[in-house]
């Protein structure tokens, strides 16, 4: 991620980090984040301008629309989570509490109407 970041910096080239902000798991908020607080909250920016409705894209394997009103960080930890991620990696990962962590897992899980990661599995790309 460094070493992306150390050649998109110069030349202000960040829309790709913000437009894969969610399949990044994680890794702009533990490693853009801490260091270049202001460019991160750009990198915010894009993806949500860019994320705005593309989740309403239609999961093709299992027939289900993606998550389209989950925030993008409920997003990141929806996808890491259906990934099998526990907490404590994802609080990790993403250089937040692990009560962090469950606070947005319970929200995805309230959104979506879910009950747990097999379900949630359903709604994201994988």
């Amino acid at each position: 991620m460094l070493a992306a970041w150390e050649k998109a910096q110069p030349d202000d080239l960040i829309e790709g980090l913000g437009e894969h902000h969610g399949l990044l798991g994680g890794m702009l908020e533990a490693v853009i984040k801490p260091k270049w607080p202001e460019d991160f909250k750009r990198i915010i920016g894009i993806t949500y301008r860019f994320s705005s409705g593309w989740r309403r894209v239609h999961n093709p394997i299992t027939g289900h629309d993606v998550a389209d009103d989950l925030t993008t960080t409920e997003f990141t930890v929806a996808m890491l989570t259906a990934r099998g991620w526990t907490q404590q990696e994802i609080a990790e990962r993403m250089n937040i509490s692990v009560n962090t962590v469950k606070s947005y897992i319970a929200q995805v899980k309230n959104k979506l109407c879910v009950k747990n990661r097999k379900e949630l599995k359903k709604y994201m790309l994988l």
